[in-house]
C-alpha cells in the first residue's frame, strides 16, 4: 500500500506540471495571466485528484499486488509439484472419512500427487471385514525397513557393493527381492502382490523393475523412498536373458550342486528364482521349507514369475503361523495387499473417475461383465454371447425381456441398472445393448449397457492400452456384482480389489455354450494356475489342493489352487 500514499501538497502538485507551465508562472506579467493560470491549476489539481481516487478504488476492490504475487507463486508451486503428471486435478479434493482404509494405508502422502490413494474409498462400499491389527503393524514395520534400506540409502549402497563383488560372504542388515516386470498387466499385478507378501514374510525389501510402463500406471506405495529399481542396478541388463539355464538359477543350482548344505563362505551374491508357468521340479523347490532356510542367507533374490503363488506360501510350514496372523480371513489376502499396493496414477485415475461419473454413478445397481475369449479367430462368437446372457438371466443379474409389449409401466420410479462390459471386441456389448433398447424389461427396470474400450487384440507393451486396461479392471471392481471369464487374470484383479465373489463363466468347449453357463466362486481370491504338486518331506508327488482346508482347487482350473474360508460349503 506504500506505493499509493503520496503527499498532495502544492510542491508535489507542481511536480506534475510540465516545463512550459512552470516557465509561464515566472513571466513578469503575472497579473494579466493570473486568471488563466488559476483555471489551469484547478484543471491539473482535479486531474490528479481523479487519478488518486481511481487508484484507491482499484486497491480496495481488488487484492493488492503483493497478495496477487503470493497467490500466483502458490499456484506455480502447486503445478510444479505435479510436474510430469498428465492429468491435473483441482485443489479441492474430496477425501472420504476412512481414507486410510481402517489403518491399512499410511498417512502423510501428498494427496495431490496421487489422488486415488485417499479418494478411492469414496467410490467403494465398505466391506464387512477390516485388516488385522497384525497386518497393519507389519506394514508400518515394512515401511520403516524400506525407508532404511531402499534405493540409494547407505544400507542399499553397502549391499550393492557386495553384489558387485560376486560373493555373499558376510551378513548384511538389508536383504532384497527384485521383481522383474514380465507378462501381461493382470499377471504383473498378481505376481507383484505375491512378491510383496514374500518380502513381508522373509523381512526383505521389495524392489520393482519398472519395465516399460509401471511408473505410468502405479503410484509409489511406500513413504519417502521409491520402490522402483534404480536404472543403474548392475544386473538390470541381464533381466531379459535370465532363464532356467542361467548359472544363478536356483533350479539349475539344485541340479548341479548341493548348495543348501554349503557354508556361508561360498554362497552366491544373488540367486535367480524362475517361477514362471514353465518352471520345472527343481525350480519348484522354492516352496519347500528347507530351501527357504537356504534362500534366507542370500542377500539378493531376483524373481521372474507370471503366477499368483500366494496359495502355496500358505503351505510352507515356517510361514503358516505368520500368515494366519496377517490374514485371519484367508480370502482377503490379495484384497488387502492390492488395496495397499496398487493406486492408479493421476492420469489413470482421471480415466476411471470420468467414466464412473458419466455412466455408472447414478445407477441403482451396477453389474460388471468381464469377457476374455481364448478361442482362435475373430469374434464376437455367438456361443459366447449366449453363455453370457444365459448366466446373467439365470442368476437374476439382468431382468428378462418383455417381447410382447412395447411399453411396461412400473409402479413408482423405475429402477436403473447399468452393465459395464469389458472385452477386446465391441460385438457382445452392442448386441446386449440393442436387446435392452428394442424391448422393455418385465420388471420395468431401465438397463444401460456401456463398454469403455474395444482394442480388438491385446497390446501388452502399449502405454495407452495398459492405461485403459488398468482403468477397466478398476472400474469393474467398483460394481455391485461381477461376472468373470475362466482363467482370466484381468477378472481376478477386478474381483479381488473390489472384494467381490464373482460368477465365473465356464470355459466353452467345441464352440458350444456350457450348461450350466456359470457358477459362483468359492472366494474372491485369484487362482494359482501352475502350483507345485510335491511333498517336500516325503519327496514325492501329492495333491496340494487337499492338504489344508483353506487351500482348494480352483473352480475354473481344476489343477489350480486358491484360498478359501467357507470350508463347509465345498
Amino acid at each position: 500500500m506504500k506505493r499509493f500514499k503520496q503527499n498532495l501538497d502544492a510542491d508535489d502538485l507542481s511536480k506534475h506540471l510540465d516545463l512550459d507551465t512552470r516557465s509561464a508562472l515566472r513571466e513578469p506579467d503575472r497579473k494579466s495571466a493570473s486568471g488563466s493560470m488559476k483555471v489551469m491549476w484547478i484543471f491539473v489539481a482535479a486531474l490528479i485528484l481523479f487519478s488518486v481516487l481511481f487508484s484507491v478504488n482499484v486497491v480496495l476492490r481488488d487484492p493488492p499486488s503483493d497478495a496477487v504475487f503470493e497467490t500466483s507463486k502458490a499456484a506455480v508451486l502447486e503445478v510444479e509439484a505435479r510436474k510430469g503428471l498428465e492429468d491435473q486435478f483441482s485443489q479441492s479434493i474430496e477425501v472420504p472419512e476412512d481414507k486410510l482404509l481402517g489403518g491399512l494405508l499410511a498417512d502423510g502422502f501428498d494427496e495431490g500427487y496421487c489422488v486415488s490413494r485417499y479418494q478411492s474409498a469414496s467410490y467403494r462400499k465398505e466391506l464387512p471385514y477390516r485388516p488385522s491389527s497384525y497386518l497393519i503393524s507389519k506394514l508400518r514395520s515394512y515401511e520403516a525397513l524400506h525407508k532404511r534400506c531402499g534405493p540409494y540409502t547407505k544400507a542399499y549402497n553397502k549391499t550393492l557393493e557386495q553384489l558387485k563383488s560376486g560373493h555373499g560372504t558376510s551378513s548384511l542388515d538389508c536383504n532384497y527381492v527384485v521383481w522383474i516386470s514380465f507378462s501381461g498387466l493382470g499377471n504383473r499385478i498378481l505376481t507383484l502382490a505375491s512378491a510383496f507378501l514374500y518380502a513381508l514374510l522373509t523381512n526383505r525389501v521389495l524392489l520393482v523393475d519398472p519395465g516399460v510402463d509401471m511408473v505410468d500406471l502405479f503410484c509409489e506405495p511406500f513413504p519417502e523412498v521409491s520402490w522402483f529399481l534404480p536404472t543403474d542396478f548392475p544386473l538390470k541388463d541381464q533381466f531379459n536373458s535370465l532363464d532356467q539355464k542361467s548359472p544363478h538359477c536356483y533350479g539349475k543350482m539344485m541340479k548341479t550342486s548341493n548348495f543348501t548344505n554349503s557354508d556361508d563362505s561360498v554362497r552366491p551374491s544373488f540367486v535367480y528364482l524362475h517361477l514362471a508357468h514353465d518352471y520345472d521340479d527343481q525350480d519348484k523347490l522354492f516352496f519347500c521349507n528347507q530351501d527357504q532356510a537356504f534362500l534366507e542367507r542370500i542377500p539378493w533374490l531376483i524373481m521372474k514369475t507370471d503366477n499368483y503363488f500366494v496359495p502355496s506360501l500358505f503351505l510352507i510350514p515356517s510361514f503358516e503361523q505368520e500368515l494366519h496372523k496377517l490374514f485371519p480371513r484367508k480370502e482377503t489376502a490379495f484384497h488387502f495387499l492390492g488395496r495397499y499396493l496398487f493406486h492408479p496414477t493421476n492420469v489413470v485415475w482421471g480415466l476411471i473417475t470420468r467414466y464412473y461419473q458419466a455412466y455408472l454413478a447414478k445407477a441403482d445397481e451396477r453389474i460388471g461383465i468381464q469377457i476374455r475369449v481364448f478361442d482362435t479367430g475373430i469374434g464376437p462368437f455367438e456361443h459366447v454371447f449366449d453363455q453370457i446372457l444365459s448366466c446373467a438371466l439365470k442368476e437374476k443379474l439382468l431382468p428378462e425381456l418383455n417381447r410382447q409389449d412395447f411399453i411396461v409401466s412400473p409402479s413408482g420410479t423405475p429402477k436403473s441398472k447399468v452393465v459395464l462390459m469389458t472385452s477386446l471386441s465391441s460385438g457382445y456389448s452392442e448386441k446386449l445393448r440393442d436387446m435392452y433398447w428394442e424391448h422393455p424389461t418385465v420388471t420395468g427396470e431401465v438397463v444401460g449397457i456401456f463398454q469403455p474400450s474395444h482394442e480388438e487384440y491385446q497390446q501388452t507393451e502399449k502405454h495407452t492400452h495398459n492405461r485403459k486396461a488398468w482403468a477397466e479392471m478398476y472400474l469393474l471392481s467398483l460394481t455391485d456384482a461381477l461376472v468373470t471369464s475362466s482363467w482370466s487374470t484381468f477378472g481376478y484383479v477386478a474381483q479381488s480389489l473390489g472384494g467381490l465373489t464373482p460368477w465365473i463363466l465356464y470355459k466353452p468347449e467345441n464352440r458350444t455354450a456350457p450348461n450350466p453357463p456359470c457358477r459362483r466362486a468359492m472366494s474372491m481370491e485369484p487362482c494359482f494356475h501352475a502350483p507345485p504338486f510335491y511333498d517336500c518331506k516325503a519327496k514325492t508327488g501329492i495333491d496340494t489342493g487337499t492338504l489344508v482346508p483353506h487351500v482348494r482347487h480352483c473352480e475354473d482350473m481344476s489343477w489350480g489352487l486358491k484360498l478359501v474360508d467357507r470350508y463347509d460349503e465345498f
